[in-house]
């Protein structure tokens, strides 16, 4: 895939403890997904591409991006945590719901940037990426979702939720090596 202009990789919902009903089947998927997210976002900062972690607050109303990253580091999974460690640069933006920008300051901080395009990666593929796709189309926001590099609980909702960001919302569904940030 071809050089991407005005973008940012947004890496959803990964600083996570893991700890709620659907974890055991979300884990083996985020296992594989975790080294293409790392990739991807070590070749956006490579380049200079914004990464943006949005990540759940885990109805913790006190919590902040720190609190919430030592929160999951101190878990059980911590292994899939540490290698996703937003750095110096990276933004980060609190959400309560599925999607990224529902009452979040994300659109305000994607026009800030100028950006126009998302890179979408994470999870879960078939809830919170594909919520989040659906609000980024509506935005008139190019979108683009690394298959490999999101996670699913249900495989088969993955793809066809993966179809429907490709059919419905016009989104480029590629490889996360294939992508040229």
């Amino acid at each position: 895939m071809g050089h991407v202009e005005n973008c940012a990789v947004v890496v959803i919902d990964m600083i996570n403890t893991y700890d709620h009903a659907d974890a055991d089947l979300l884990l083996p998927s985020a296992a594989k997904a975790v080294p293409l997210i790392v990739r991807l976002i070590q070749r956006a900062r490579e380049r200079s591409v914004p990464v943006i972690y949005v990540n759940d607050n885990f109805g913790e109303w006190r919590s902040h991006h720190g609190e919430i990253l030592d929160t999951a580091l101190a878990g059980p999974h911590a292994n899939l945590v540490e290698p996703l460690r937003p750095d110096d640069e990276s933004l980060f933006v609190v959400k309560a719901r599925h999607s990224i920008f529902y009452e979040t300051p994300l659109a305000y901080l994607l026009s800030q940037l100028d950006i126009r395009h998302v890179v979408l990666c994470g999870q879960v593929t078939e809830q919170c990426v594909l919520y989040s796709a659906l609000d980024a189309h509506i935005r008139h926001l190019k979108v683009t979702v690394p298959h490999d590099a999101v996670a699913h609980i249900h495989e088969n909702l993955a793809e066809a939720a993966l179809q429907m960001m490709e059919r419905n919302m016009g989104a480029t569904i590629c490889s996360a090596d294939s992508l040229a940030l």
